[in-house]
């Protein structure tokens, strides 16, 4: 019994989290902020950064600047490197689900965050405290989160992994539970969201068998910035009207208007990426893909069939001409609910993009924004 208790409290001190010590006043974060959309990340140490100071948030905070994105990460904790242009947060090492429910009203209440980023539920597991309601505590913090401030996203994540057997099964008993908590919050209207952080990382990627490596803690960046591309308006719009390319995983080309033109019709294609306006979308808060500041990414005749011609059109806020940008990599139209597609698997010049039936993650319909 002694012996499984000393193996728990090692990882709580791995963790930098005694309770004692987690419980500890901290002084008020030195705050930085832009004028940006306000992003919360909010969480334990592995939010923190332990052993990499400022974790994820350094990679996604790069992703973010570098997309031309104006950001203001907020809390009342601040640290990591000078490569992190944003150095607050709300993560606090070896807090569980409850002392991160006892505090956020406060929290939400002082930094109005429009985004908020959710990765606990490690330290409950860690301490053992009871393991089987935590789901139930996930739960309850969620809807105070909703409670106190019903106009911001909630973005959940599944655990990261945790190195030995059974504290990894007891990860993903948790993780199990959340897809299910999230859509009963969907359904009641409310603005959740589920973000699959655990098979982003295997426990290759720990440093300590809890936290991630530097290069685990991009991996969760990474996801974090996809799933945020995915809801309008989460991370605002982006700086300038220059927008960004849309590439196709499988060819590495962009999506472009063929030939530069600017009438109504003119296919969309892949070709080399070259950086002019021609291959610059903008993805606006109502869900329209924007090129030359007036003209819509469109499916041709409202089509909604296999093999729908995409083209450029006036904008006119139709549903042929709304895309949902989705965290699994694929551009989906609201419409139609297929899937932007490079005709026939091409990857050469002059290959038309169309709609066609989502498949199970075919690469020629998977496409990243840069």
């Amino acid at each position: 019994m002694m012996r499984r208790r000393a193996r728990w409290l090692g990882s709580i001190a791995a963790l930098g989290v005694v309770v004692a010590m987690a419980m500890t006043p901290i002084g008020p974060a030195s705050a930085e902020s832009n004028g940006g959309v306000r992003v919360m990340p909010l969480g334990d140490s592995i939010t923190e950064g332990t052993q990499v100071p400022g974790g994820y948030r350094i990679n996604l905070w790069q992703r973010l600047a570098n997309g031309r994105y104006t950001v203001d990460f907020v809390g009342s904790q601040f640290n990591g490197p000078g490569s992190l242009g944003d150095h607050d947060h709300e993560g606090h090492p070896g807090w569980r689900i409850d002392q991160i429910d006892a505090s956020v009203v406060g929290w939400l209440n002082t930094y109005q965050p429009r985004t908020v980023l959710l990765h606990i539920g490690t330290n409950d597991i860690l301490q053992n405290y009871n393991v089987s309601t935590a789901p139930n505590r996930l739960s309850a913090l969620i809807d105070r989160i909703t409670a106190a401030s019903p106009n911001t996203d909630v973005f959940v994540a599944q655990l990261t992994p945790l190195s030995g057997s059974g504290r990894d099964a007891a990860v993903r008993t948790f993780n199990a539970a959340i897809p299910g908590i999230v859509q009963g919050k969907v359904n009641a209207g409310k603005r959740v969201h589920l973000v699959n952080m655990y098979n982003a990382l295997s426990t290759a990627d720990l440093i300590d068998g809890i936290h991630p490596t530097a290069a685990g803690y991009d991996k969760m960046a990474a996801v974090w910035h996809s799933a945020l591309q995915s809801v309008p308006g989460v991370i605002g719009t982006l700086s300038g009207s220059q927008g960004t390319e849309i590439v196709g995983v499988q060819s590495g080309r962009c999506a472009e208007v063929a030939g530069g033109s600017t009438v109504n019709g003119a296919d969309v294609q892949l070709w080399d990426c070259w950086g002019g306006t021609n291959q610059k979308w903008t993805y606006t808060a109502g869900r329209q893909l924007v090129v030359y500041g007036n003209k819509c990414l469109d499916a041709s005749g409202q089509g909604t069939a296999n093999g729908t011609r995409v083209v450029i059109w006036d904008c006119n806020g139709q549903p042929n001409q709304q895309w949902n940008v989705n965290a699994n990599g694929t551009i989906t139209g609201v419409q139609s609910g297929l899937c932007l597609d490079a005709s026939g698997y091409g990857t050469s010049n002059g290959t038309r993009v169309q709609l066609w039936t989502c498949g199970n993650g075919q690469a020629n319909q998977q496409w990243t924004r840069r």
